[in-house]
């Protein structure tokens, strides 16, 4: 007999075989012994009450034989020389995981990628970091494997209706991630170990018969009679194609001043803006669990906060545990931060983005600039914050119960941001709407969770990269854009995806259309 149950034990017991057999069988209200294997499922904490709790979910084999239910990898099979081809726009994770749905389907992909491999990407991201010097290709945000890539890989999404989320996690674990990934509530790879996995998958294209091409930035579209014809890039390239999936993230401008250079319609759409908040990694454990000391069994403590203040909401971005804030800039002259852990996330510091709902009214000063406002809306809080800090990329930066107050920090805590920090008045940056409903939320989560509103807390500017400032309108069947047969608007990019796996999920969408359509 197979019996899913759910057990909850205390972190230090959840560690041991014996002590989850034991609570298993309670449950079950069977003798232990009449256990004969458990696989387990999922994997959640509970720090609702004083005593923190694993919450593990588990498939209990009873007086039978124990087999571990193997996971079902995909198989990728070499493409016939007369394969039909297929343009991606795009290396990230719709990119890539597009491609590899392709490859099942017996399509043939060709990437176009404007940054760099993910080996060559570090480099320029070291340069970044110790001189302040930027990469317009190859940063951040572009390059092999996306944002994600080099920010943090996160793996949690609410997005259960955009597709299959196991079949993702399952096509990482095949290309090297850990099987954990499966099972935890909130999976997460970590930037060290990310880049091996988007090699290999690179590696997996190629090998299909595939093409991936670097610092290949798509320029112009070319469209005949209404119709995708294929691409122009930078460094003169053209490359033919009836179908092109347009996968090049939030941070693309290029690519949005293009399609609208060439008439093809794009929209304004809100997103959200604000600041990066780090605090102690150990403040952070004890409010959340509770304790003096977090102890070896327990994950450095994540949050997720959110507050109405003033008919917008705002929310906590993209947290990382034991993280680290980086530059995500992706032009000179304008500042963007992120954050990112490794894998074991085991820096001091916890750090998320705080950031609050921006929408027309925001962004009506720029609508000169057409479907585009929001865009430049937000550039120019970039620039902003980069006049403020000074240059190089040195953040401008206060103290959380400063910046509430409005006053100038006559110092600043500890921080992980590289490049550094300059004391500043941050309502100098930050948009006036912007800046009051964050002092309000502070002053709210403080009263939620204990010790997080705190002179110890530092606010690092801008958090703005959150999701795309425009969409680019495809058609709810077909997911092409409504102007132009064969160009299919993916992901972040386009405003259909917030994250590594609805942006790959996206991707497999898009290519399962395609597929279908084939002959």
């Amino acid at each position: 007999m197979q019996q899913q149950i759910s057990v909850k034990l205390l972190p230090a017991d959840a560690a041991q075989p014996s002590r989850i057999t034991s609570e298993a069988a309670s449950v079950l209200g069977i003798k232990a012994h009449s256990i004969t294997g458990y696989q387990l499922i999922k994997r959640s904490i509970d720090a609702r009450s004083r005593q923190v709790y694993f919450v593990l979910t588990l498939l209990v084999f009873v007086n039978e034989p124990f087999h571990e239910k193997q996971l079902n990898h995909p198989i990728y099979k070499a493409l016939p020389a007369d394969a039909p081809r297929v343009l991606i726009a795009g290396a990230g994770p719709a990119g890539l995981f597009a491609a590899l749905r392709l490859i099942e389907s017996g399509i043939k992909p060709i990437i176009l990628e404007r940054g760099k491999d993910v080996r060559a990407r570090r480099r320029d991201l070291a340069t970044l970091n110790k001189t302040g010097i930027v990469n317009p290709d190859s940063n951040y945000c572009f390059g092999e494997g996306g944002a994600g890539t080099y920010s943090d890989g996160k793996l949690y999404t609410r997005s259960n209706k955009r597709g299959d989320i196991n079949r993702i996690l399952n096509i990482f674990v095949h290309f090297g991630a850990e099987e954990k990934i499966m099972i935890d509530a909130h999976p997460h790879i970590g930037t060290n170990k990310l880049p091996h996995i988007i090699t290999a998958m690179r590696e997996q294209i190629i090998a299909c018969g595939g093409e991936v091409h670097f610092e290949q930035k798509v320029t112009a579209i070319n469209i005949s009679n209404g119709a995708v014809t294929g691409v122009q890039t930078a460094n003169g390239i053209s490359h033919e194609g009836k179908h092109l999936i347009l996968a090049t993230g939030h941070s693309a401008r290029d690519i949005f001043i293009m399609l609208h250079q060439q008439n093809i319609l794009v929209e304004a759409k809100p997103f959200a803006l604000g600041v990066r908040v780090e605090h102690p990694q150990e403040l952070i454990d004890n409010a959340q669990y509770h304790c003096a000391v977090r102890g070896e069994y327990l994950p450095p403590a994540s949050y997720s906060l959110v507050e109405q203040v003033e008919g917008r909401g705002v929310f906590s971005f993209c947290m990382c545990p034991g993280g680290i804030i980086a530059p995500a800039s992706t032009d000179p002259g304008e500042l963007v931060v992120n954050g990112w852990s490794p894998s074991k996330r085991d820096n001091p510091y916890a750090n998320s983005g705080m950031v609050v709902t921006v929408d027309e009214t925001d962004f009506a000063p720029f609508a000169h600039h057409g479907p585009l406002a929001a865009m430049y809306y937000q550039q120019a809080v970039e620039r902003s914050a980069y006049q403020a800090g000074g240059g190089k990329f040195v953040a401008p930066a206060q103290r959380m119960t400063d910046f509430v107050n409005r006053k100038i920090s006559s110092s600043l805590p500890g921080c992980s941001y590289l490049p550094g920090v300059n004391s500043t008045d941050l309502s100098t940056v930050l948009p006036p709407a912007v800046h009051k409903r964050l002092a309000g939320a502070f002053k709210a989560f403080g009263r939620k969770m204990k010790g997080y509103y705190t002179s110890d807390a530092i606010l690092v500017a801008t958090e703005s990269r959150t999701s795309s400032p425009v969409r680019i309108p495809r058609n709810n069947d077909t997911l092409e854009h409504p102007q132009v047969a064969g160009l299919y608007p993916c992901a972040e990019g386009a405003g259909y995806a917030g994250g590594i796996v609805s942006a790959a999920m996206d991707g497999e969408r898009v290519a399962a259309i395609i597929a279908a359509k084939q002959p």
